[in-house]
This record gives C-alpha cells, structure tokens and sequence, in this order.
C-alpha cells in the first residue's frame, strides 16, 4: 500500500513539473510569435525609416516581457537553468566520452 501511495506521489510531482515546463514553452512561444508580429507592424507603419524602426517604444514590449520570460524560466528551471551543475557533469562526461576514440 506504501509503494502505491509513493508510486501516485511521484506521479503527480512529475506531473505537475511537466505542466510547468508546458506553460514555459507555452510563454516563450507567444512571446516570440507576438514580437515578431509588433516588429512586422513597426517596419511597415515606418516604412524602414530607421531613426523610428530602432525607436525604443517600438520595443519596450519586447524588453519587459522579457524580463518576465526570464523570471518565469527562472521558476520553472532553477537559477542555475543555462550552466548548472547537472549541465557541467553532462559535458564533461561527453566530452570524456569523445575522449576515448
């Protein structure tokens, strides 16, 4: 009965991490698809003037949402998400790896 219950625990963790992961890849996607549409519309009201293309209004969406993509990364991976420790032993143990031929 214990091994069920820890069965159905782990199961649940690993499920709600999954769901996590999907939210943020389910942001950073948005966030990319809208950006690009904002970055469409600026080229083509400015008509490539490029003093009111790199206009920072034109951006600031793109600046602070961001921010909050990177916050929310931070929450769903861990402040260590680009180069963690995880990461360090992987490498190593690959680059050991190719080592060996």
């Amino acid at each position: 009965m214990q091994n069920q219950f820890q069965e159905e625990e782990r199961y649940l963790r690993a499920q709600k991490r999954v769901k996590e992961i999907k939210g943020f890849y389910n942001h950073l996607f948005w966030y990319v698809v809208i950006n690009i549409i904002i970055v469409l519309i600026v080229v083509a009201t400015y008509d490539w003037d490029f003093g009111q293309i790199f206009n920072f209004n034109a951006y600031s969406t793109a600046l602070f949402w961001g921010i909050g993509i990177l916050f929310h990364a931070i929450g769903v991976f861990g402040k260590g998400f680009v180069f963690s420790k995880k990461w360090e032993e992987r490498k190593i143990k690959e680059y050991m790896d190719k080592d060996k031929f």
